[in-house]
C-alpha cells in the first residue's frame, strides 16, 4: 500500500475512517511530535488508521514565492520523519493556485470528510487552514457535528529556556539558527539539527584546493548559511567509533565561485574514501562565520585553513564537554 498520497480529489482512502492531524511539521520539532503522538494514540484507541495531512510547497512558500520563507527540512526529510513518528498515511497535497483557493468549508468536506473518513481531527494551537486562513478550531468543530467527526487542539509545547518557559514554534527555531544557537535550536527540535540527504557531485573544485567535499543540494531557501563545525553521520564509523565524522562546513551560494543555488558542501577531517551516491546527515555545532566573497582562490584557501583548524579544536571541545558526566537532577 503507498502510505503517501498527494491529491485532493479521489476514491476514499479509509473506509473505515481515520484519526487526520494537520500541520506544516517543518523541522519536526517538539510541538509537531506532540501533536502526532497525540494522533497516533487517538487512532491506536479507536482501531484506526492515523493520517497527518501537510502541503508541499508550503503555502507560506506559495503565497511569497518572489522572496520566500527559510525551510528547516526539505520534503524528503519531512516525509521519511513523519512516517517514522507512526502516521499510516501521510498527505502532502500539492499547494497549486486550486488549492489556495479552496474555502475551508470545501477542504473540510472534500478531504476531512471525503478522502479520509475523519473520525477525529487535532491541529496544534492557532493553527489556520484554507481559503484567506477561513479554517480554524471553531469551523472543524461545527462541520465536525455535521459530518460525524470530532476536533480538538493540542496544548502549546513549551520547554525552559533562559530561566524561562518558551514556547516551541519553526519560527523560534528559524531565529536560533540564524543566530547561530544550535544548543537553544537542539532543545526547541528535541534533537540536534541537521540536514540529510544524498551526496551530488559537484564542481571538485574543494578537491583541487585540497578540501574534497561531500555536497548536498538545498534546493529551498535555508535557514542559515555560513562556515560551520558540524559532524557528518553516515560515513562510516568515524574517528572514535561514534558514528560522526568530524567536519567544517559550507552553506550557501559560494559567492567566491559564483554559485547560485544553496549547497551545503561538508569537508571530513582525515576521510579517505567515496561518498558519492550515500545519504548522510550533516549536524551544525557552531557557526565559524559568515559567507564572503574573497578576491582569490589562493585568500580563499588560506581562510579554508584557518577555517578547519577552528572546526577541530570546537569539535574537540564539544567532544570532550559530552563525555564528561552529568549529574541528573530531578524536578
Amino acid at each position: 500500500m503507498n502510505r503517501l498520497f498527494r491529491d485532493v480529489d479521489g476514491g476514499s482512502l479509509c473506509p473505515r475512517g481515520s484519526v487526520v492531524c494537520i500541520g506544516a511539521f517543518d523541522g519536526l520539532h517538539l510541538g509537531h511530535r506532540a501533536l502526532l503522538r497525540h494522533a497516533v494514540a487517538r487512532a491506536q484507541a479507536l482501531g484506526l488508521p492515523a493520517v497527518a495531512l501537510s502541503f508541499e510547497p508550503l503555502p507560506r512558500e506559495f503565497f511569497a514565492r518572489d522572496n520566500p520563507p527559510p525551510r528547516l527540512t526539505l520534503p524528503r526529510d519531512r516525509i521519511g520523519g513523519l512516517l517514522a513518528l507512526g502516521v499510516d498515511r501521510l498527505g502532502l497535497l500539492r499547494f497549486d493556485p486550486a488549492l489556495a483557493a479552496m474555502p475551508a468549508q470545501e477542504f473540510v468536506r472534500r478531504v476531512l470528510a471525503g478522502r479520509l473518513g475523519a473520525r477525529e481531527v487535532w491541529i496544534g494551537p492557532e493553527f489556520r487552514f484554507g481559503n484567506r486562513r477561513g479554517g480554524d478550531l471553531a469551523l472543524l468543530q461545527a462541520l465536525g457535528a455535521e459530518l460525524g467527526f470530532e476536533a480538538g487542539e493540542i496544548e502549546p509545547v513549551t520547554v525552559p529556556m533562559n530561566g524561562q518557559g518558551e514556547r516551541v514554534s519553526s519560527t523560534r527555531i528559524r531565529e536560533a539558527l540564524r543566530a547561530g544557537e544550535f544548543g537553544q535550536a537542539a532543545t526547541l527540535l528535541g534533537r540536534p539539527y541537521a540536514i540529510g540527504g544524498r551526496v551530488v557531485r559537484g564542481r571538485q573544485l574543494g578537491r583541487t584546493l585540497g578540501f574534497p567535499t561531500a555536497n548536498l543540494r538545498f534546493p529551498k531557501t535555508p535557514a542559515l548559511s555560513g562556515i560551520y563545525a558540524t559532524w557528518v553521520h553516515g560515513a562510516g564509523a568515524g574517528p572514535n567509533g561514534d558514528g560522526r565524522w568530524p567536519s567544517v562546513s559550507s552553506f550557501g551560494t559560494r559567492p567566491t565561485v559564483d554559485g547560485v543555488e544553496p549547497l551545503l558542501e561538508a569537508h571530513l577531517f582525515d576521510f579517505d574514501g567515496d561518498l558519492y551516491g550515500r545519504h548522510i546527515e550533516v549536524e551544525f555545532v557552531a557557526k565559524l562565520r559568515d559567507e564572503e566573497k574573497f578576491p582569490d582562490l589562493a585568500t580563499l584557501t588560506a581562510q579554508m585553513h584557518r577555517d578547519a583548524d577552528q572546526a577541530r579544536q570546537v569539535l574537540a571541545d564539544a567532544a570532550h564537554q559530552t563525555s564528561i558526566p552529568q549529574t541528573a537532577t530531578r524536578r
